[in-house]
């Protein structure tokens, strides 16, 4: 079990940080990575993702040194989050592509056309890929249960927040009125009460 929570807090600690920076350099300097083209912007981005990456397991144990150990009741508490996160990736990544995910329409919108994603998941929440990484994060902090891993978990809830600020922002950009439409009727996390559930993907 230990193992398991010291790979847990290690991939949190090696990958959220590079999820950041890659998420807030994106929208914010969209106008310079266009000009830079795709190929650049990814290359660019990855070895700045391998070089944190590799920064965070050169200092592992110093990062990993305090371990408050194995909680049974917190790890009770991460099942069921990690299971909502399994469950709703599952429904979104149905309409939410890889190259979505990645920002290459942001990127190359010519290239890479994207219309609005209304149906499914999104048709009950704006959000639901940061809702499973927050989730996802949350239940992964809990089992792990040191001090460096609840420092990711504190600074990714207003980064998220700060993230889907920006993103909207593009969206009614790109979107206009149709965007507009779609936020009014569509909460951005948490659904408006209806028979049907949050995670289903009809």
């Amino acid at each position: 079990m230990n193992a398991v929570r010291h790979g847990l807090a290690l991939c949190m600690l090696m990958f959220m940080p590079s999820a950041f920076v890659y998420w807030f350099s994106i929208h914010p300097l969209i106008r310079f990575w266009r000009r830079l083209g795709v190929r650049r912007t990814v290359a660019i981005h990855c070895a700045l993702f391998a070089a944190i990456a590799a920064g965070v397991f050169l200092l592992r144990k110093t990062l990993l040194a305090v371990d408050f150990g194995a909680n049974p009741i917190l790890i009770a508490v991460a099942v069921p989050l990690l299971a909502t996160s399994i469950v709703l990736r599952r429904n979104f990544s149905r309409h939410l592509r890889l190259k979505i995910m990645f920002g290459l329409p942001e990127l190359a919108p010519k290239r890479y056309p994207q219309r609005l994603l209304t149906e499914g998941t999104y048709s009950r929440i704006r959000h639901p890929r940061y809702v499973e990484i927050l989730l996802g994060l949350t239940s992964w902090a809990l089992v792990a249960n040191n001090p460096a891993t609840c420092v990711i978990w504190i600074i990714a809830i207003p980064s998220l927040l700060v993230i889907v600020h920006i993103e909207e922002r593009e969206l009614r950009h790109r979107f206009g009125a149709e965007y507009e439409a779609y936020s009014a009727r569509v909460p951005r996390f948490i659904p408006r009460w209806r028979a049907t559930r949050l995670v289903s993907g009809a």
